[in-house]
């Protein structure tokens, strides 16, 4: 069976790993990359979606990414239990007419112990910026290892 390091149960230190991880994939816009952690039968809430299965996950990122352009993400652990993680995340990004957004909000994970996500929970609220108020300006892809966090940027 194949595993995505690292496993629960999590430490302090295991679950940042995997938070950063989560954040590295996420910042690929890439769904065939993101799905690869989720179980095959995985169960979200996003908004008002719920995608359930690896194939529908896939579908709901690219429709996502496809309005969401220049996307761009911070995420930060929040707490840790055993096989679950919370985390606190905030993104910018823009529409098609150039309006600029930063999304916030909260994610509940809970892993098999394979260490795939077997269900993901998210809450997000969008607030509509200027563009002169962005503050994640990396090159498109991974946040580099320098770059402030969301508690350094006070978010």
């Amino acid at each position: 069976m194949e595993t995505r390091p690292p496993l629960p149960p999590f430490t302090e230190e295991s679950a940042r790993l995997k938070v950063r991880l989560a954040e590295d994939a996420w910042n690929t816009r890439d769904p065939e990359v993101c799905a690869r952690v989720y179980t095959l039968d995985t169960r979200w809430r996003n908004r008002a979606e719920f995608p359930v299965g690896r194939e529908e996950v896939k579908a709901f990122l690219r429709r996502k990414w496809a309005r969401e352009l220049d996307y761009r993400l911070i995420k930060e652990l929040w707490a840790v239990q055993g096989h679950r993680i919370a985390v606190r995340f905030a993104y910018e990004w823009h529409d098609d007419s150039g309006h600029w957004y930063r999304s916030y909000g909260n994610e509940n994970w809970e892993f098999d112990a394979h260490g795939f996500m077997t269900r993901r929970f998210a809450s997000i609220n969008d607030l509509p910026i200027a563009a002169a108020e962005r503050k994640f300006h990396w090159p498109l892809g991974r946040r580099p290892d320098d770059h402030p966090g969301l508690s350094e940027l006070g978010l």
